[in-house]
C-alpha cells in the first residue's frame, strides 16, 4: 500500500466484469491495495469491472486460480471496500478457491451516495447481482459466502428471507451486524438529528489492533468515507426489526467474533444467531476487535486455521 492512485480516473474506465478487457488503472489500483496476488498463484486470473444492480453501477472483481475447487463470494463491511480484504482473499486463494467480491453502493469504486443506502433491500439486489455474475463467469461450485459486519448482515437477511440455491456452500460471518453497540442511544440521536442534518462527521475508531492498518484508513486510503449519512442509520433502524422477526432457518453458520469488539453489540447478536439458525460453530477470539479482516497477523492466523479446518 505505497503508490497512490486516483479513483475518479479509474471509475469511468471500468467495463462490464464479464468482458475480458484490460485497463492500466486496474493494475495501479490492485498494487496500491495489495490485491496483485495472481503472481503468487501460477496460472491464476484476475479482473475488475462492473455490473448493474438496484439502479447502481457496482464495481466487482474476481481472482481465479488455475485449478479452483470452489468459490468464495465476499461482502465487505460498512465504510469498507474490496481493497481492504487482501488477507481474506489471499487465504481463500491459498485454499484453492476462486474469489468474487464487490463494493457495496456508496462504497469504494461503486456508484451511489457516499456510505448511504435507501433501504437494506437494495443490498439484497446487489447480492443477487453478484450471484448472477458468479453464474455468468462460470465460477466453480460450491459458492461459499463470507461477510464482514454489514456484509454479514446482508448474508443473514439472504439466508433467512431469500431463495435457497443448491450451489451454495458454507456461510462465514466475521463480526456480523445485527445491532450496533449502544443502539438505543444511536437510534435516539438519529431521531433528534434527522430533521436538521443529512449527515454527521465520521468518527474513526480503533477497530483493529493493527496500528498500521488504522493509520492507513485515516490518512492514506482515498476511498474512505468521511461522513455518516442519516439515511443509512434510518435504513438500519428499519432493517433490525425485519431481521429480528424473521422466521428461523435450517442453515448452519461459521462465525468469528472478537470479544473486544466495540462496534457491534456482539453478545446480543450471537444470541439472535443462535435463535435463528440450526447450527452455529463460533470462534470467540480473545482480544480481537471489530475489523477482523484486518486484525493482527496472530489473530488472523487463528481464525483462518479455524475456517480452513472446516472448509478443507
Amino acid at each position: 500500500m505505497t503508490e497512490a492512485f486516483q479513483p475518479n480516473l479509474l471509475r469511468p474506465r471500468l467495463r462490464p466484469l464479464t468482458a475480458d478487457t484490460t485497463e492500466s488503472g486496474i493494475v495501479l489500483y490492485q498494487r496500491f491495495y495489495g490485491l496483485d496476488l495472481v503472481s503468487r498463484y501460477p496460472g491464476a486470473q484476475t479482473r475488475l469491472g462492473t455490473f448493474e444492480a438496484a439502479g447502481y453501477q457496482i464495481a466487482a472483481q474476481f481472482w481465479r486460480p488455475q485449478w479452483a475447487r470452489g468459490t468464495l463470494l465476499l461482502l465487505h463491511g460498512y465504510y469498507d471496500h474490496m481493497g481492504l480484504y487482501r488477507h481474506v482473499i489471499d487465504w481463500a486463494l491459498g485454499m484453492g478457491f476462486a474469489v468474487l467480491a464487490c463494493d457495496l453502493p456508496g462504497h469504494g469504486l461503486s456508484g451511489g451516495k457516499v456510505a448511504s443506502i435507501g433501504d437494506f433491500s437494495e443490498y439484497q439486489a446487489v447480492l443477487a447481482g453478484l450471484l448472477g455474475q458468479a453464474q455468468a463467469l462460470g465460477l466453480p461450485q460450491p459458492w461459499h459466502l463470507c461477510g464482514q459486519s454489514t456484509g454479514g448482515a446482508i448474508l443473514l437477511d439472504y439466508l433467512l428471507t431469500g431463495d435457497a440455491r443448491p450451489e451454495l456452500g458454507r456461510t462465514i460471518l466475521l463480526a456480523p451486524l445485527v445491532r450496533p453497540r449502544a443502539w438505543g442511544w444511536s437510534k435516539l440521536s438519529y431521531q433528534v438529528l434527522r430533521p436538521f442534518v443529512d449527515s454527521i462527521p465520521r468518527r474513526f475508531t480503533a477497530n483493529s489492533s493493527d496500528a498500521e492498518f488504522l493509520e492507513f484508513l485515516q490518512n492514506r486510503d482515498p476511498l474512505q468515507p468521511r461522513t455518516l449519512p442519516t439515511a443509512w442509520v434510518g435504513a438500519l433502524a428499519r432493517w433490525i426489526p425485519h431481521i429480528e422477526s424473521a422466521a428461523p432457518g435450517s442453515q448452519s453458520l461459521l462465525v468469528v467474533q472478537g470479544d473486544a469488539d466495540e462496534t457491534v453489540d456482539w453478545r446480543y447478536n450471537l444470541k439472535v444467531l443462535e435463535d435463528k439458525f440450526e447450527r452455529i460453530e463460533c470462534l470467540l477470539l480473545s482480544g480481537a476487535r471489530h475489523h477482523l479482516a484486518n486484525e493482527s497477523e496472530v489473530l488472523r492466523r487463528r481464525y483462518f486455521d479455524f475456517l480452513s479446518e472446516r472448509l478443507s
